[in-house]
Protein backbone atom coordinates (compact mmCIF):
# COMPACT_ATOMS: atom_id res chain seq x y z
CA UNK A 1 0.00 0.00 0.00
CA UNK A 2 1.56 3.47 -1.27
CA UNK A 3 -0.43 6.50 0.94
CA UNK A 4 -1.19 9.92 -1.02
CA UNK A 5 0.47 12.89 0.70
CA UNK A 6 -2.99 14.18 2.45
CA UNK A 7 -1.99 11.26 4.72
CA UNK A 8 1.32 11.71 5.09
CA UNK A 9 1.97 11.20 9.06
CA UNK A 10 4.89 13.43 10.52
CA UNK A 11 7.82 11.47 10.82
CA UNK A 12 9.28 12.25 14.18
CA UNK A 13 5.99 11.41 15.69
CA UNK A 14 7.18 8.08 16.00
CA UNK A 15 9.33 9.01 18.98
CA UNK A 16 6.16 10.61 20.81
CA UNK A 17 4.30 7.68 19.85
CA UNK A 18 6.73 5.34 21.04
CA UNK A 19 7.64 7.54 24.67
CA UNK A 20 3.29 7.66 24.59
CA UNK A 21 0.22 6.61 22.62
CA UNK A 22 -1.57 9.34 24.34
CA UNK A 23 0.58 12.09 23.79
CA UNK A 24 1.33 11.65 20.65
CA UNK A 25 -2.39 11.72 19.51
CA UNK A 26 -3.00 14.52 21.66
CA UNK A 27 -0.07 16.44 20.08
CA UNK A 28 -0.93 14.83 16.13
CA UNK A 29 -4.67 14.47 16.43
CA UNK A 30 -6.02 17.11 18.62
CA UNK A 31 -3.21 19.54 18.42
CA UNK A 32 -1.95 20.26 21.65
CA UNK A 33 1.05 21.39 22.84
CA UNK A 34 3.04 23.13 25.85
CA UNK A 35 6.61 23.57 26.03
CA UNK A 36 9.03 22.70 28.86
CA UNK A 37 12.63 23.43 29.43
CA UNK A 38 13.92 20.00 27.77
CA UNK A 39 11.58 20.67 24.96
CA UNK A 40 13.00 24.73 24.32
CA UNK A 41 16.21 23.47 24.51
CA UNK A 42 16.02 20.21 22.07
CA UNK A 43 14.26 23.07 19.25
CA UNK A 44 17.18 24.50 19.73
CA UNK A 45 19.58 22.32 19.30
CA UNK A 46 18.06 21.20 15.96
CA UNK A 47 17.31 24.84 14.66
CA UNK A 48 20.69 24.84 14.57
CA UNK A 49 21.08 21.36 12.59
CA UNK A 50 18.57 22.09 10.41
CA UNK A 51 20.66 25.10 8.97
CA UNK A 52 19.54 24.50 5.18
CA UNK A 53 22.15 26.88 4.01
CA UNK A 54 24.86 24.87 4.93
CA UNK A 55 26.68 21.73 2.83
CA UNK A 56 29.75 21.69 3.17
CA UNK A 57 32.87 18.94 1.99
CA UNK A 58 35.19 17.16 4.22
CA UNK A 59 37.11 14.96 2.20
CA UNK A 60 35.02 12.22 0.85
CA UNK A 61 32.01 13.53 2.60
CA UNK A 62 29.24 15.59 2.03
CA UNK A 63 27.15 17.23 4.68
CA UNK A 64 23.94 18.26 4.14
CA UNK A 65 21.66 19.93 6.75
CA UNK A 66 17.41 19.85 7.60
CA UNK A 67 16.87 17.43 4.34
CA UNK A 68 13.36 16.51 3.46
CA UNK A 69 12.72 12.95 3.33
CA UNK A 70 9.20 11.05 2.98
CA UNK A 71 7.64 7.92 2.03
CA UNK A 72 5.14 6.41 0.38
CA UNK A 73 5.34 3.47 1.96
CA UNK A 74 5.21 4.13 5.11
CA UNK A 75 2.94 7.67 4.84
CA UNK A 76 5.40 9.91 6.50
CA UNK A 77 7.19 13.01 6.14
CA UNK A 78 9.92 14.81 8.08
CA UNK A 79 13.14 16.76 8.12
CA UNK A 80 16.48 14.85 8.69
CA UNK A 81 18.95 16.83 10.95
CA UNK A 82 21.92 16.34 9.08
CA UNK A 83 22.94 13.95 6.09
CA UNK A 84 26.02 12.69 5.38
CA UNK A 85 26.93 11.50 1.58
CA UNK A 86 30.05 9.07 2.12
CA UNK A 87 32.05 8.25 -1.09
CA UNK A 88 31.44 4.64 -2.06
CA UNK A 89 32.19 2.67 -4.99
CA UNK A 90 28.46 1.27 -3.67
CA UNK A 91 26.58 4.23 -3.29
CA UNK A 92 24.41 6.34 -6.24
CA UNK A 93 25.05 9.07 -8.12
CA UNK A 94 24.54 12.90 -7.08
CA UNK A 95 24.23 15.99 -9.53
CA UNK A 96 27.18 17.83 -9.64
CA UNK A 97 29.19 15.43 -7.95
CA UNK A 98 32.09 13.12 -9.20
CA UNK A 99 31.73 9.80 -8.10
CA UNK A 100 29.60 7.99 -6.19
CA UNK A 101 27.87 8.21 -2.51
CA UNK A 102 26.10 6.35 0.29
CA UNK A 103 23.85 8.67 2.38
CA UNK A 104 24.17 8.33 6.27
CA UNK A 105 21.56 10.18 8.46
CA UNK A 106 22.55 11.79 11.48
CA UNK A 107 19.77 12.78 14.07
CA UNK A 108 20.54 15.36 16.98
CA UNK A 109 18.59 14.22 19.96
CA UNK A 110 19.82 17.17 23.62
CA UNK A 111 19.77 13.95 26.37
CA UNK A 112 21.97 10.94 26.54
CA UNK A 113 21.42 7.63 25.07
CA UNK A 114 18.28 5.92 26.35
CA UNK A 115 17.43 2.39 27.26
CA UNK A 116 14.85 1.74 25.09
CA UNK A 117 14.68 2.11 21.06
CA UNK A 118 12.69 5.03 20.85
CA UNK A 119 15.68 7.16 19.66
CA UNK A 120 16.81 4.71 17.24
CA UNK A 121 12.86 4.22 15.58
CA UNK A 122 13.34 7.79 14.86
CA UNK A 123 16.51 7.15 12.83
CA UNK A 124 15.33 4.13 11.13
CA UNK A 125 12.27 5.69 9.90
CA UNK A 126 14.37 8.58 8.23
CA UNK A 127 17.17 5.50 6.51
CA UNK A 128 13.74 4.17 5.24
CA UNK A 129 12.91 7.31 3.27
CA UNK A 130 16.63 7.92 2.08
CA UNK A 131 16.21 4.42 1.12
CA UNK A 132 12.90 4.83 -0.91
CA UNK A 133 13.44 8.23 -2.36
CA UNK A 134 17.49 7.60 -3.60
CA UNK A 135 17.29 3.40 -4.41
CA UNK A 136 19.93 2.80 -2.70
CA UNK A 137 21.05 0.94 1.04
CA UNK A 138 21.40 2.75 3.79
CA UNK A 139 24.08 0.82 5.27
CA UNK A 140 25.16 2.92 8.99
CA UNK A 141 23.40 5.92 10.86
CA UNK A 142 24.25 7.78 13.76
CA UNK A 143 22.38 9.34 16.67
CA UNK A 144 24.13 12.13 18.46
CA UNK A 145 23.69 13.51 22.14
CA UNK A 146 24.29 17.19 23.03
CA UNK A 147 24.35 15.56 26.73
CA UNK A 148 27.62 13.37 25.82
CA UNK A 149 28.61 15.28 22.92
CA UNK A 150 29.34 12.27 21.28
CA UNK A 151 27.54 10.06 18.49
CA UNK A 152 26.75 6.61 18.40
CA UNK A 153 27.11 4.25 15.45
CA UNK A 154 23.36 2.41 14.83
CA UNK A 155 22.66 -0.92 13.05
CA UNK A 156 19.27 -0.58 10.85
CA UNK A 157 18.75 -4.24 11.15
CA UNK A 158 15.80 -6.03 9.11
CA UNK A 159 14.07 -6.54 12.70
CA UNK A 160 14.07 -2.58 13.39
CA UNK A 161 12.93 -1.56 10.02
CA UNK A 162 9.79 -4.22 10.83
CA UNK A 163 9.15 -2.71 13.61
CA UNK A 164 9.08 0.89 12.31
CA UNK A 165 6.58 -0.36 9.62
CA UNK A 166 4.56 -2.06 12.19
CA UNK A 167 4.38 1.11 14.47
CA UNK A 168 3.55 3.50 11.53
CA UNK A 169 0.85 1.72 10.43
CA UNK A 170 -0.52 1.64 13.83
CA UNK A 171 -0.37 5.29 13.65
CA UNK A 172 -2.00 5.52 10.69
CA UNK A 173 -4.90 3.67 12.25
CA UNK A 174 -5.02 5.82 15.47
CA UNK A 175 -4.44 9.10 13.24
CA UNK A 176 -7.86 7.59 10.43
CA UNK A 177 -10.19 6.63 13.29
CA UNK A 178 -9.10 10.23 15.68
CA UNK A 179 -8.08 8.08 18.62
CA UNK A 180 -7.11 9.23 21.53
CA UNK A 181 -6.23 6.30 23.90
CA UNK A 182 -6.71 7.06 27.66
CA UNK A 183 -4.18 7.94 29.82
CA UNK A 184 -2.21 5.42 31.16
CA UNK A 185 0.29 6.83 34.66
CA UNK A 186 3.69 5.92 34.61
CA UNK A 187 7.22 7.56 35.80
CA UNK A 188 7.49 9.07 32.07
CA UNK A 189 4.26 11.16 33.16
CA UNK A 190 6.48 13.85 35.43
CA UNK A 191 8.74 14.46 32.42
CA UNK A 192 5.86 15.51 29.64
CA UNK A 193 5.34 18.35 28.78
CA UNK A 194 1.56 17.61 28.62
CA UNK A 195 1.08 16.23 32.06
CA UNK A 196 -0.87 19.72 33.08
CA UNK A 197 -3.22 18.67 29.65
CA UNK A 198 -3.19 15.08 29.83
CA UNK A 199 -3.99 15.09 34.00
CA UNK A 200 -2.99 11.57 34.45
CA UNK A 201 -3.08 12.35 37.84
CA UNK A 202 -6.97 12.22 37.23
CA UNK A 203 -6.95 8.66 35.84
CA UNK A 204 -6.14 7.53 40.19
CA UNK A 205 -9.91 8.16 40.80
CA UNK A 206 -12.03 5.43 40.60
CA UNK A 207 -14.52 3.83 38.70
CA UNK A 208 -17.53 5.38 38.85
CA UNK A 209 -19.40 1.68 39.43
CA UNK A 210 -16.95 1.18 42.54
CA UNK A 211 -17.20 4.86 43.37
CA UNK A 212 -21.17 3.84 44.06
CA UNK A 213 -21.04 0.60 45.20
CA UNK A 214 -18.67 2.08 48.35
CA UNK A 215 -21.49 5.06 48.85
CA UNK A 216 -23.68 2.44 48.99
CA UNK A 217 -21.98 0.77 51.05
CA UNK A 218 -21.36 3.32 53.59
CA UNK A 219 -25.02 4.52 53.60
CA UNK A 220 -25.75 1.00 54.49
CA UNK A 221 -23.34 0.72 57.37
CA UNK A 222 -24.83 3.98 58.65
CA UNK A 223 -28.37 3.09 58.76
CA UNK A 224 -27.32 -0.22 60.65
CA UNK A 225 -25.75 1.85 63.37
Amino acid sequence: MLYGEDDYLSLSGIQHFMFCRRQWALIHIEQQWEDNLRTVEGLLMHKNAHDSLKTETRGDIIITRGMPVFSKELGVYGVCDVVEFHRSDDGISLFGRDGKYLPCPIEYKKGRPKEDATDLMQLAAQALCLEEMLCCTVKSAYLYYGETRHRVETEITSEIRDNVRSVFEEMHQYYDRRYTPKVKPAKRCKACSLKDICLPVLCKNKRADSFITQMLKENSDEKAT
